[in-house]
């Protein structure tokens, strides 16, 4: 999605350095990798993300490579894809994904098919908001009992927001994820942290994209 918020009226996005590390570092691994979104089509980047102060040197080679940017623009509609012919999923972030990730069938459809196989699913800083509707196959949120991060309630305040009031924010991720039983497992504000249990990965920030990735890839080697 292109806009976020209660009112629907915040602009938005993917956030770029969450797309461009995976998608290099699932390449670089030999892997096959799939861009999808709940439209297909072109995939709005948050304009912020590409600020200087955010491009990394991945961001920056994306930018440069146009046959990645052929694929981010023409992506794979969810409802196409087959998700058992797939060994993982990673959910990018973007606050947009408030938006359309939480209530998209066909999103909690893969999450839950790949999980339910034991294959790997992986969400980083707001991509985690699209696994909170999930569930087990025996039925209880997919996060109860298991060890998972993502965007803190303190980096919510450094952007300016409130996780308490949500006035902007539908909820907060942090105290989401507490709800639904899971043990959130915060780093420091804007330091990498990805958190593994078993084949379910999360990651905290953006910093934290490259671990995520990186442990992606051990839990497809085991």
């Amino acid at each position: 999605a292109s806009k976020w918020g209660k009112d629907q009226d915040k602009d938005s996005g993917a956030w770029y350095e969450e797309v461009a590390c995976p998608y290099y570092v699932f390449k670089d691994a030999g892997l096959s990798v799939v861009i999808a979104s709940p439209l297909g089509g072109p995939i709005p980047i948050d304009a912020g993300s590409k600020a200087d102060a955010f491009m990394t040197d991945y961001t920056r080679k994306f930018d440069a490579d146009a046959d990645a940017l052929a694929v981010l623009n023409s992506s794979t509609k969810l409802s196409d894809v087959d998700a058992a012919t797939f060994d993982a999923v990673y959910l990018a972030g973007g606050h947009a994904t408030y938006t359309d990730f939480p209530d998209n069938k066909e999103l909690i459809a893969i999450v839950e098919t790949l999980y339910n196989a034991g294959k790997v699913v992986a969400a980083d800083c707001h991509g985690p908001v699209g696994l909170v509707n999930c569930k087990k196959a025996d039925g209880t949120p997919l996060v109860s009992g298991l060890n998972v991060t993502g965007f803190l309630d303190t980096e919510e305040q450094a952007v300016g927001l409130d996780p308490v009031k949500c006035d902007v924010l539908p909820f907060s991720l942090q105290q989401k994820f507490t709800e639904l039983g899971g043990n959130f497992q915060a780093g420091a504000d804007w330091s990498s942290n990805a958190v593994s249990a078993g084949k379910l990965i999360t990651g905290q920030n953006p910093q934290s994209s490259e671990q995520v990735a990186q442990a992606m890839l051990t839990a497809l080697a085991k």
